[in-house]
């Protein structure tokens, strides 16, 4: 049976990989220090192979006994949260990423670590490809978390280069479904509370930066292939089909019934104007593209909210 550490395991991607991969019938050891997971996510786990670990990865990381894989995911993951805590989010991405990366070459683990399409920052290439560097604005108020993620990458390769270790990085593009918070901050999430509470819908700018929406099902399944692979080059995870901010919230609009209308906001600094991974490395070396249509993913997510928000 194999033996899996998920940090960040109690978080919205972290605990969907924790359920996955008990299915897949791993025993799996939850660590997360609850900054922004929640217990909430992980009550629903009985298995007698699953293990909760209330700690922060910027502290030492030891366990007993062997650990096969190391799926690294602890990280505030939206600007709401990496701007409210800005030195957490570069103290996760880099002493937390050298803990784990300590344990997976003490246990000799497969280590995968959770990057993500803000490594290509405001691209200048589209759609965007592994090969990519990026145009990240380092000293912007997003750079807390774009750079933590690029040095997250780098030690990773440092560790797979110098010591061996087995790594994986993938880079994670706009994720939605159920145990999304509320209060999120991302498209989605604030689209559907709004609508279902009668609010305005808040659109950043005129609405027409782009993002790709990849549901949470089909990223796990292509994380999990990622981890299985031999591939050890950033891997993009996530759906192709690209759409504005303002058809999101349009659909969001004509999925739930709601009268709300659209409002514009100014548009946050450095926010990307587009973002569309190209998957084909994914879909070469881990037959992995999605399959869950964006009509059916929003309407499971929108039953998750409704439950949440009691309406």
């Amino acid at each position: 049976m194999p033996r899996t550490l998920v940090t960040g395991g109690a978080g919205f991607l972290g605990s969907h990989l924790c359920d996955y991969l008990l299915e897949k019938g791993h025993e799996v050891i939850c660590m997360d220090n609850l900054l922004t997971g929640s217990l909430d996510n992980i009550e629903h786990t009985k298995s007698d192979r699953f293990k909760f670990i209330n700690h922060n990865v910027t502290e030492y990381i030891d366990l007993d006994g062997p650990v096969d894989y190391i799926l690294h995911f602890a990280s505030p993951a939206s600007p709401i949260d990496y701007l409210e805590h800005p030195i957490p989010t570069l103290k996760v991405g880099s002493l937390g990423t050298h803990n784990a990366l300590g344990l997976a070459k003490k246990k000799k683990s497969v280590f995968l670590i959770a990057s993500t399409s803000e490594v290509y920052g405001d691209p200048l290439v589209h759609p965007q490809e592994e090969d990519y560097w990026g145009n990240v604005n380092p000293v912007g108020p997003r750079g807390v978390y774009d750079e933590a993620k690029r040095f997250a990458e780098a030690i990773t390769m440092a560790y797979h280069r110098y010591h061996g270790i087995d790594a994986k990085i993938v880079r994670i593009f706009n994720t939605y479904g159920p145990r999304m918070r509320i209060n999120d901050g991302r498209a989605i999430p604030n689209f559907l509370k709004q609508a279902l509470t009668g609010e305005d819908l808040t659109a950043y700018g005129d609405g027409s930066q782009t993002r790709s929406f990849c549901y949470v099902s089909d990223l796990i399944e292509g994380i999990y292939r990622l981890l299985m692979s031999d591939l050890n080059e950033p891997c993009n995870i996530g759906n192709p089909i690209e759409m504005t901010i303002q058809q999101m919230a349009e659909k969001i609009l004509q999925a739930s019934g709601s009268k709300s209308k659209i409002i514009y906001t100014p548009l946050p600094e450095d926010d990307p104007k587009v973002r569309q991974p190209n998957i084909g490395k994914a879909r070469k070396h881990l037959d992995w593209e999605p399959q869950v249509k964006l009509d059916e993913g929003l309407k499971t997510t929108m039953d998750y909210f409704k439950e949440q928000l009691n309406v």
